[in-house]
């Protein structure tokens, strides 16, 4: 469930070639606003649930910033919006410590039970935001390894992602279940 195109597309390019099928399904849900990611996802998931009353994903991705211990976490959406590229990047480089991860929570909910999984990789963020900026932090986190932001990656990111390895856990969980 998400109205974000950027995140249904990458979800769409990771799960179809295994054989998921996804439907989006764009409502706005009343996300609580908290640090804890996965009593986010918990709450998010249910709500969903309740709205679509089907088999069902959500996931939230936050960034976890090393100089602010791991904040802003599940408050990464409320801090992007408030900051956007250029005023994020100025903001850690006064912090002195560039370090960053990027996690991704999904949970799954078939109405009997909610599943987890999770996906992180590490990185820094650059002086500068480069490539795109219209998925959001895409532009100013570096993958430990690489030179390129996940922005100027473009799909190249998906063999690498948070969000991939959460989906990549994901689809092995369904293949149990014959899905």
């Amino acid at each position: 469930m998400s109205g974000n195109q950027h995140k249904v597309n990458e979800v769409q390019r990771i799960l179809t070639p295994v054989g998921v099928e996804v439907v989006p399904v764009s409502r706005k849900i009343e996300e609580l606003q908290t640090e804890d990611v996965e009593r986010l996802v918990r709450d998010k998931l249910i709500k969903a649930f309740e709205v679509i009353g089907r088999p069902l994903f959500v996931e939230h991705t936050g960034l976890y910033l090393s100089g602010l211990n791991g904040l802003p976490a599940g408050l990464t959406q409320i801090f992007w919006d408030k900051l956007e590229a250029d005023r994020f990047v100025d903001l850690v480089a006064g912090l002195g410590d560039d370090a960053v991860t990027a996690k991704t929570v999904l949970g799954y909910c078939d109405g009997r039970e909610i599943r987890f999984f999770y996906g992180s990789i590490e990185g820094t963020v650059p002086l500068a935001p480069a490539g795109p900026t219209d998925f959001q932090w895409d532009c100013v986190f570096v993958p430990n390894g690489h030179t390129k932001t996940f922005a100027e990656m473009g799909a190249a990111k998906d063999a690498i992602s948070m969000r991939r390895k959460a989906l990549d856990q994901f689809a092995e969980y369904l293949k149990t279940l014959g899905t």
